[in-house]
């Protein structure tokens, strides 16, 4: 396989396959068109204007404290496969030993690989 199909827009999974005239999920069991436009939404950017995508990986650019407890999330804390919300936190995402929170935009940059 020469061309990189884009991942399921369900659960992200990497390993869609064309099935016919759709792509498909193995994981979901999601099926799409490959000719549909992706949902348009308002751009997230980060605090140097690169555009947010769901799965990006972004570090933290300064200390965040956790509103109700005394845990801190440092600076340059790598925070993989993000997902894009609406609301006052712009991320969803999962951090080893903290849990599920909301970050916003304006405190992360883009890591490029």
């Amino acid at each position: 396989m020469t061309s990189a199909l884009p991942p399921c827009p369900e659960c992200r999974s990497p390993y869609a396959y064309e099935a016919g005239s759709l792509l498909t999920c193995p994981e979901c069991g999601h099926e799409w068109s490959a000719d549909a436009a992706p949902e348009s939404g308002a751009e997230v950017r980060d605090s140097v204007g690169n555009l947010l995508v769901d799965g990006d990986t972004v570090t933290v650019i300064k200390d965040l404290k956790l509103r109700g407890s005394s845990q801190v999330i440092k600076v340059g804390t790598k925070v993989r496969g993000i997902r894009l919300v609406d609301g006052d936190h712009d991320i969803d995402c999962r951090l080893p030993g903290v849990g599920q929170i909301g970050l916003k935009s304006q405190f992360v940059k883009k890591v490029t690989d």
